[in-house]
């Protein structure tokens, strides 16, 4: 009985970590050489009005912030760290 239930329990843990809804978004996938530097690709956003809350580089190779856009409004956008194309955006 004891097997029967390990087994059960290894094959509902393996079960459950394929099931992840979860996608990481994917910016780019060159080389980080070819990437804009990030206090200088900050310091051009800020110029475009953006205030920064918060600045990181993902999983997905993207520049990502939180923060307010020009406008005001609340966002979080992920940009392409090579030409600073926007990937993907989110008002709150």
């Amino acid at each position: 009985m004891k097997v029967f239930m390990l087994a059960l329990g290894s094959v509902t843990v393996l079960g459950l970590t394929g099931c992840s809804t979860e996608s990481v978004t994917q910016c780019t996938k060159a080389a980080q050489a070819t990437w804009q530097e990030q206090d200088a690709f900050q310091e051009e956003l800020k110029a475009q009005g953006y205030e920064i809350n918060e600045f990181k580089v993902t999983p997905g190779n993207c520049y990502e912030i939180y923060g307010t856009n020009a406008d005001g409004d609340k966002v979080e956008i992920y940009f392409d760290p090579v030409d600073g194309s926007i990937v993907k955006e989110e008002s709150h």
